[in-house]
């Protein structure tokens, strides 16, 4: 005899078919909607949801406030001293696609907390940029940077054509950028960022600070916040580099705070 499935598992079922067809779609694919999965599956909205819920706790999928639900990839986010500190090296070498969006940039006086991280006085002018950051044209990550002026004097120029901070650094102050101190949380942002992440207020995120020196001189460069998605990456904080046998030889850590 046959057997009702219980309508407390059917969720379930339904989560387990959508993942099933999901496998072979790119990320930022749309996901149908709460109505559209009760009408398919002839359940009401509560099971609807409670499946797309279920995916989400998979990662499989991404719920973006006010846009939908998306096939989701979520990459791992490598930070080692032995990695450029630039996000687009970092997510194309995590086999994705990066893209930024500048939000802002203008300039302003270094805050004394800034000024410490870079070893500059406080208030010295310098630039602050404001971007948000996408993998695989999913919203990922909204970064605030500052940066001497004096390191470049037209980065704020350069902003607006070229995406890669590290790059224009590269050419444009002829400096050799290398991550040298870094603390990551998991932590609840301001509320300004929440709105641009799109995400609920009860939800915590990423936050990585972080500052950037030039490897030659030990000149501060980049002294940066970044709050991004934990359904978009994974962030994994390597303390060395690695070494045959899989064991990795002593180095300065980073600072991981969680």
């Amino acid at each position: 005899m046959v057997r009702p499935v219980s309508t407390s598992t059917r969720y379930l079922e339904i989560a387990d078919r959508l993942a099933a067809e999901l496998v072979g779609c790119a990320p930022g694919t749309r996901v149908a909607s709460e109505p559209e999965l009760a009408d398919r599956f002839g359940v009401g909205r509560a099971a609807a949801r409670s499946a797309l819920q279920e995916l989400e706790r998979r990662l499989l999928v991404r719920r973006v406030q006010g846009a939908g639900t998306f096939v989701n990839r979520r990459i791992d986010y490598v930070i080692s001293h032995s990695r450029p500190p630039s996000w687009h090296a970092t997510v194309t070498a995590a086999g994705a696609t990066p893209r930024s969006q500048l939000k802002s940039v203008l300039r302003a006086g270094l805050p004394a907390e800034r000024a410490e991280q870079l070893q500059c006085q406080a208030g010295a002018e310098a630039h602050l940029i404001v971007r948000n950051f996408f993998i695989d044209d999913l919203l990922a990550s909204w970064t605030e940077e500052w940066i001497p002026v004096e390191v470049a004097p037209d980065l704020d120029l350069a902003v607006h054509t070229v995406e890669s901070i590290d790059l224009v650094l590269r050419q444009m102050g002829r400096v050799r950028p290398v991550r040298a101190w870094c603390r990551v949380s998991f932590d609840i942002p301001p509320v300004e960022v929440l709105r641009g992440l799109r995400i609920e207020a009860s939800v915590p995120v990423w936050q990585v600070d972080s500052v950037s020196r030039d490897a030659t001189s030990g000149r501060g460069l980049l002294a940066s916040t970044a709050w991004t998605r934990a359904d978009a990456v994974r962030v994994v904080v390597e303390l060395g580099d690695a070494c045959p046998g899989g064991v990795a030889p002593a180095a300065e850590p980073a600072e991981v705070a969680q």
